[in-house]
């Protein structure tokens, strides 16, 4: 979608459609010959959330969304409306869209209707052998309002552009987005200014000491890839080293711990960590934010085989710790664990993972809030505070000594895995935070937001979940 910001009047942008907030107790910021206050005068349009009208003045369509009270509109609430509305500017045939800021709010309100629109647009199409009946929709989106939005819309039409990235990422079949797909797609960043990006495949992983991500791997004929994406800018030489680390598995059925059938196919979107920080890589450095940033993907596939890893065996890490595999489905930790160490082998001086860890966390927090630990407070509130403002909420649970003593080995230093139900999020970060060391580390699960979302928009399949989280955590750093 071509997204653009505007300072002439909405009915004279070109737009087939303008779109207008309706605020409780306000008149609508945009009118054309009182079209829209003849439909709230009447009881058609209100200022309720979400609430939806349709007029015709003057040759413009006008379409009223109901925003609700002025002191309750944050920008998640706008990105709900600006889906809500785009929803049925598709449906009335729309190609150009002209959303008018609220009148008195701030440009992230302008950058949260880009963002609303642009995610509620996305489709994948790319499996069918033809385009649906209903594939069309609006093309091009126009904020707008004064001189101050531009920036910010501009941003968020590229975030948002990188979200949907990482959902065409997510949403591909397993067969389709191998590891060394993922690979080729990480690699194509190497274009970008400040980008570099290397790609490890078996013989690199083994070689460099990755023993638990080689373990995971070799039950696969699929090669693995390690892809390591630094992005340093000739302005950001002296900043501090943010590591970025995604858990890619791109189809995981447990092993030899095999997964029940049911939703086992859901198990393509196990990659969705990696996709999340390939795409808010290439966010960042698109947007050319002033960091030193590495990030580590871990790609492979999970799958049962005569070569594959087996309960009791042990693996050892980069570091030398050894672990026993109690259950191959308890996969992920074992890729995170050798690639959070070479994030610190890099030089990484704060660090976060991203990764669709344990069914645990979408029993604890469900599609909301996505699960966050981490060992230093300043650094996790950072991650948190991101979330907020972003609209990708996360929730913090504890780490404790007893936790960490439930992954204590019995023929190994670790356990993968616990054997009692219990704790499972705290304890698989338990695990990860061994190989954390003292490097500042947060983790977020994001096993109940990653897909199946549920929100206007992104309500089903992948929902790129923690991109936007990621690339303002690297703005604020910066």
């Amino acid at each position: 979608m071509d997204v653009s910001s505007t300072t002439a009047a909405p009915s004279s942008t070109g737009a087939d459609t303008v779109v207008v907030g309706l605020l409780d107790g306000e008149a609508p910021t945009f009118d054309v010959d009182g079209a829209l206050a003849a439909l709230v005068a009447s009881g058609e349009a209100k200022p309720a959330f979400k609430r939806l009208a349709l007029a015709h003045a003057g040759g413009t369509r006008l379409l009223a969304v109901g925003l609700g009270a002025r002191d309750a509109l944050t920008p998640e609430r706008a990105r709900v409306a600006a889906a809500v509305a785009l929803g049925r500017a598709r449906e009335v045939g729309a190609t150009t869209v002209c959303w008018v800021r609220p009148e008195g709010t701030g440009s992230e309100i302008a950058a949260a209707l880009v963002e609303g629109t642009v995610l509620a647009a996305y489709r994948y199409d790319a499996m069918r052998s033809a385009p649906p009946e209903d594939a069309g929709g609006p093309t091009a989106l126009m904020v707008a309002g004064a001189d101050d939005i531009a920036t910010d819309v501009d941003r968020a039409a590229t975030v948002a552009a990188a979200v949907n990235a990482a959902r065409d990422l997510q949403n591909a079949p397993a067969n389709e987005l191998t590891p060394t797909a993922l690979a080729t797609a990480a690699s194509e960043l190497g274009q970008l200014p400040g980008v570099q990006v290397s790609i490890d495949g078996r013989e690199g992983i083994e070689a460099r000491g990755m023993g638990c991500f080689a373990g995971v791997a070799q039950g696969s004929e699929e090669e693995p890839a390690l892809i390591t994406i630094r992005y340093e800018p000739a302005e950001a030489v002296d900043a501090p080293l943010l590591g970025f680390v995604g858990k890619a598995v791109t189809f995981d059925s447990g092993g030899i711990s095999l997964k029940p059938a049911g939703k086992m196919h859901e198990m393509k979107f196990d990659m969705s960590g990696g996709a999340a920080v390939l795409a808010a890589t290439e966010a960042i450095a698109r947007l050319r934010l002033p960091i030193r940033l590495v990030s580590v993907i871990g790609a492979t596939e999970n799958l049962p085989s005569g070569r594959s890893v087996k309960p009791g065996d042990v693996l050892t890490a980069m570091d030398g710790t050894t672990v026993e595999v109690n259950n191959t489905d308890a996969e992920g930790r074992l890729v995170l664990a050798d690639c959070i160490l070479h994030a610190r082998e890099l030089g990484a001086e704060r660090i976060v993972d991203l990764a669709t860890l344990t069914g645990a966390i979408v029993v604890g927090l469900g599609s909301t809030y996505a699960g966050l630990l981490g060992t230093d407070d300043a650094w996790v509130d950072a991650v948190r505070d991101a979330g907020e403002r972003t609209g990708e909420l996360v929730w913090r649970l504890p780490l404790h000594a007893e936790y960490a003593d439930m992954v204590k080995g019995e023929v190994a230093d670790l356990l993968n895995a616990t054997a009692e139900r219990k704790a499972g999020s705290i304890t698989a970060a338990e695990f990860l935070r061994h190989f954390a060391g003292d490097v500042p580390w947060a983790h977020v699960d994001i096993a109940g937001t990653a897909w199946g979302l549920g929100r206007a928009y992104a309500r089903k399949g992948g929902s790129g979940f923690g991109v936007r989280l990621l690339v303002d955590l690297a703005e604020a750093h910066a």
